[in-house]
């Protein structure tokens, strides 16, 4: 045995320590991006509307655990203090003091200085301190005290140099910076008899504690008076704060000292115990300073730093391990030991004992689980199995990577699962007593057992497998269920083990197995309780831990009913390790791994306080009062404000208008978009784990948009009515333009038409006179051609006067017969200017186009073209000229010659074509 055991004979001898760490009360850090004020923070209280108010220099900051407000005096000076009397915050500042108050959802503030003359011209005085003893209000400076009793100011002014004033009991003591201590009574200063000592000593708190006074001065520790005995604090303590510089100190519940310094932060001193915890800048603070602190009614403490505030849950049933060093990595595992605590992280095996931290030797690399078997702890490691035991540790096993650890429900054996299969542990006294399932070559994350060889094994990527065994361990079937189920997503498997019921969490649904149809089966009752779970992590048979939607959840099984109380996100917000959640029990506690350290639960943690919610609702910045309207398309912010701020803070939901679903309220805020328009209501309601209880509602009216108001409507009837009536004109005028149209189209018509009718009579006329000019050119025509007969004939009269001149006939009767044939053919002179005058105009046409065609054209050569045109052979022309037949033949070659004809042109058909 050992020669198997490696290393560890004393711990001590062989680590090294890495730096001194403890477990903390939980810490919230707000710096000035978070409250948008200044630096120091010189005094804390808490209001009665349980509101947490600082004086932060030039602002006096309330914080009501949803939002941080910020307000200024009137004349900007310095808040020094701040003290709460009723709703009244007091504030002292330079050369004023006065009080506020809430008013519609801010702050207002009346001075009560400002209307007297108790500050002399030369004073330079700054309220540093306010206090209420015996029904008056102190405002203290260091040269003077003024009392107000709430209707008259008395100033009292020191014959010395005071810190500071401090109300113990029915007494008041008056530090002085070198006189030492003074009772104050009915203005007469006495001083303390037997606290010599304390002169020339800057005194920053007397506390009265269990019947004995305590005085802390800022360089020389703590004093305490017993019976009458002033002493030194007999406390180790007491030489680390002499070189600490304490700033200020205070009692507080379950039999705590609270002591800030200036330049070692806060010590936690549990005088149960006798033990303190020291909250600095090297584990959690923002810095050493503490100028001022306060508690809340949860029994929390609220410092104000030189740079910042820190709310402290003290009392909180919550602790947590930070090491911000970054040495121990992320944690897989950590489990208790006598003395302190062991951590399985991906830097190797580390061990917290008191204040002493540091890694164990040769375990250097990724650690997995750390599982308490029989007072031994089992340590599954990237480079085989450990086992601690009485502070030795040695290797077991070389098989690498055990994951997780499940004891088996048929017997006492366990079973581990590593990156190459399952190893079963039979002989919890003799852990070498081991053995591995043959067969079996997978990465195994998860396992359990709950029939005689029959193994569960979740792969560590994808499948789920039920694997079968003989008794040597051999296995005899490998079956991949999530395959033969027909599940196609199986990717991480996890087994969870409930009241000896073995259910599987595959992509967020719940499976049992049905050994008869050898199938998966949805669980019902886990499907109903934990939708959207991702990760579940068993404490013990009743209670177990679910990881849903990125919150975690503390659940107690109640017979077939889950009581659920969520876990603020503030305690491991972007801190769990996916896939790897762990926990250890250790009595009434449960430790839970981070990745950077663990935090420390109660078994039965509860967030229940007697609830006194109040809502307080606005838009843009403006109270809405309940039932008040607010404008359609705001922004509806909705305070819900519960008055704790640590461990204690309910769990809220809402509905919103009577909707089944229930809401959770997301740190205290609801923020409203989008709502239609009408009457709403905000339901708010404390579920306590099992039940949703009533406990506020906030009812509301949405007005109707703008385009929705009486006044709106009235002005949608107007245009309605406007545009009607316009649209009325607008068609009565069209109609009127129609008809006006209409006649413009009948008298258009018309009037086309009557110029058709007067186009036809006038086409009808000028036919009619064409037929009237037609038979005047016909008969022109026949006159022309009955003339040129008659000419012809006179043509043949002369000749046959010629024929009988020729012949033999006596004179007488000659003269007789040339008389006859003369009358017989005679024709007048009327007759002729007739006969030219219609031979003119029956071809005037031809006549204007030879004229200008051929201007050379005598009158005689015009009426042969005439006479050719007319196709008149020569003989019938002569006569016709008065000329013989060879002097017409003689004419019409000259007619030729003047119209450039050559020989082959017939002259008659020349004259046609012109």
């Amino acid at each position: 045995m050992k020669a198997r055991i490696t290393v560890l004979i004393l711990l001590y001898f062989f680590s090294f320590q890495l730096h001194s760490q403890e477990l903390l009360p939980f810490v919230e850090n707000y710096n000035k991006s978070d409250y948008h004020g200044d630096n120091q923070i010189w005094n804390v209280a808490q209001g009665n509307d349980n509101a947490m108010y600082f004086a932060n220099n030039y602002y006096l900051l309330r914080y009501d655990g949803v939002k941080w407000e910020k307000y200024s005096l009137p004349n900007k000076t310095i808040i020094r203090s701040i003290m709460v009397d009723g709703d009244r915050i007091y504030s002292g500042s330079y050369k004023e003091f006065g009080y506020w108050y809430r008013k519609n959802g801010k702050m207002f503030y009346v001075s009560i200085s400002d209307k007297t003359t108790i500050f002399d011209e030369s004073d330079n005085e700054e309220i540093w301190k306010i206090f209420k003893f015996k029904g008056k209000i102190y405002f203290q400076s260091f040269n003077g005290i003024f009392l107000y009793d709430g209707k008259i100011i008395k100033k009292n002014k020191f014959d010395f140099l005071v810190s500071y004033c401090f109300p113990v009991g029915n007494e008041l003591f008056v530090a002085t910076v070198e006189k030492g201590i003074f009772k104050m009574n009915n203005s007469k200063f006495e001083k303390v008899k037997g606290w010599d000592i304390l002169e020339n000593n800057v005194i920053h708190a007397i506390e009265k504690f269990q019947n004995k006074t305590y005085i802390f001065t800022k360089k020389n520790g703590v004093y305490v008076d017993n019976n009458g005995v002033l002493s030194p604090w007999k406390n180790p303590l007491n030489d680390i704060l002499k070189m600490a510089n304490i700033n200020v100190a205070k009692f507080i519940k379950n039999n705590k000292l609270i002591i800030g310094t200036a330049s070692k932060g806060v010590f936690v001193f549990d005088l149960n115990t006798n033990s303190y915890k020291n909250i600095n800048r090297n584990n959690v603070l923002m810095n050493n300073s503490i100028l001022s602190v306060g508690l809340d009614k949860e029994n929390d403490l609220w410092l104000g730093l030189d740079n910042g505030i820190a709310h402290i849950e003290v009392n909180s049933p919550i602790s947590i391990f930070y090491d911000n060093s970054g040495v121990l990595g992320s944690v897989y595992s950590v489990a208790t030991i006598d003395k302190g605590y062991l951590m399985a992280s991906n830097h190797g095996i580390f061990k917290l004992e008191g204040n002493q931290f540091y890694i164990v030797p040769n375990t250097e690399g990724q650690a997995w689980n750390i599982s308490k078997i029989n007072n031994k702890y089992l340590i599954g490691h990237n480079e085989g199995t450990f086992v601690y035991d009485k502070g030795l540790l040695y290797k077991l096993s070389a098989v690498h990577g055990g994951w997780n650890v499940a004891k088996s429900s048929i017997n006492n054996s366990y079973l581990q699962a590593t990156y190459s299969g399952v190893i079963i542990y039979n002989d919890i006294d003799d852990l070498n007593q081991k053995k591995s399932i043959k067969g079996l070559v997978k990465p195994i994350k998860y396992v359990a057992q709950n029939r005689k060889n029959e193994i569960w094994a979740a792969d560590n990527n994808r499948g789920l497998y039920r694997i079968l065994y003989n008794d040597a361990y051999e296995t005899t079937a490998i079956e991949n269920v999530t395959q033969r189920s027909k599940i196609s997503n199986d990717f991480g498997v996890k087994i969870f083990e409930f009241r000896n019921d073995i259910l599987f969490l595959i992509n967020k649904s719940w499976y049992t197995y049905n050994s008869i149809t050898n199938q998966l089966e949805e669980n019902e009752l886990f499907n109903i309780n934990f939708k959207n779970v991702s990760n579940i992590v068993s404490i013990d048979e009743n209670y177990f831990l679910i990881l849903q939607e990125g919150l975690l959840y503390h659940i107690y099984a109640n017979g077939n009913k889950f009581v659920r109380t969520v876990i603020q996100e503030k305690y491991y917000k972007g801190k769990i390790i996916n896939d790897n959640l762990k926990v250890f029990k250790n009595k009434d506690n449960y430790l839970l791994n981070l990745d950077d350290g663990f935090i420390s639960l109660q078994l039965k943690y509860t967030n229940k306080i007697e609830s006194n919610i109040k809502i307080e609702a606005f838009v843009n910045d403006n109270l809405v009062s309940n039932k008040a309207t607010i404008p359609y398309n705001s922004e509806l912010r909705v305070d819900v404000i519960s008055g704790a701020f640590g461990a204690a803070r309910p769990n809220l939901f809402y509905k919103i208008n009577g909707t089944k679903e229930y809401i959770p309220v997301n740190e205290g805020l609801i923020v409203l978009n989008n709502l239609n328009s009408g009457s709403n209501e905000i339901t708010v309601y404390l579920h306590d784990g099992l039940n949703y209880d009533k406990i506020s509602n906030f009812q509301f009216v949405v007005a109707k948009p703008w385009y929705f108001s009486i006044w709106i409507i009235l002005l949608y009837f107007i245009v309605v009515g406007g545009i009607l009536y316009l649209y009325y004109k607008w068609n009565k005028m069209r109609y009127i333009q129609k008809l006006e149209l209409r006649d413009e189209e009948l008298k258009h018509q018309k009037k086309i038409l009557e110029m058709e009718l007067k186009a036809e009579n006038e086409l009808n006329i000028q036919e009619y006179e064409k037929h009237i000019l037609e038979l005047e050119l016909q008969t022109k025509s026949s006159e022309v051609t009955g003339k040129s007969l008659s000419i012809a004939k006179q043509g043949e009269m002369i000749e046959n006067i010629q024929n009988i001149l020729d012949s033999d006939v006596d004179f007488n009767k000659l003269k007789s017969e040339i008389k006859k044939v003369i009358k017989i053919n005679a024709v007048n002179k009327h007759e002729w200017e007739t006969f030219e005058t219609n031979l003119n105009q029956l071809h005037n046409e031809f006549i204007i186009n030879l004229s200008k065609k051929y201007p050379n054209l005598t009158s005689k050569d015009i009426k042969l073209c005439i006479y050719l045109k007319m196709n008149l052979s020569s003989k019938e022309i002569a006569p016709l000229i008065n000329i013989s037949f060879r002097g017409v033949e003689l004419h019409r070659y000259r007619l030729r010659k003047k119209l450039n004809l050559v020989q082959d042109e017939n002259l008659s058909k020349f004259l046609l074509s012109i």
